[in-house]
């Protein structure tokens, strides 16, 4: 990891519960992967961004995070000690979980290390 790479990712000094893989789940529904915990920064910020379908959205947070997450997947800002017993299954029952709408990812200028992106 470079300087620059251990840099960024020293900012990330707050902790999000992810849940990851939503798939439906014949019902109507989805179901999440277990939740877990990532480094994170948290930005409670409006900014404009292309989602997957191409069209203009405006989010209402921007988080950085330390690994790759997926859209349609949710972030919570906490840990997981935060969540009441059974929360943890279902992200939608879950008080201020946001669904990720958006997730970039660049590279640093030399590829050694990314700056993931999130959009809320």
């Amino acid at each position: 990891m470079t300087s620059r790479s251990k840099r960024f990712t020293s900012t990330l000094n707050q902790t999000a519960v992810y849940w990851a893989n939503p798939t439906n789940d014949g019902y109507g529904g989805r179901t999440f992967d277990e939740p877990a915990e990532v480094d994170c920064r948290w930005e409670e910020r409006k900014e404009l961004f292309i989602d997957p379908s191409g069209q203009e959205q405006q989010s209402s947070a921007i988080v950085y995070v330390s690994e790759d997450v997926v859209v349609g997947g949710y972030l919570f800002l906490g840990d997981l000690d935060d969540l009441s017993s059974g929360e943890e299954a279902d992200p939608q029952t879950v008080e201020n979980a946001f669904e990720i709408r958006g997730f970039n990812k660049s590279p640093d200028k030399k590829a050694e290390g990314f700056m993931r992106k999130v959009y809320l």
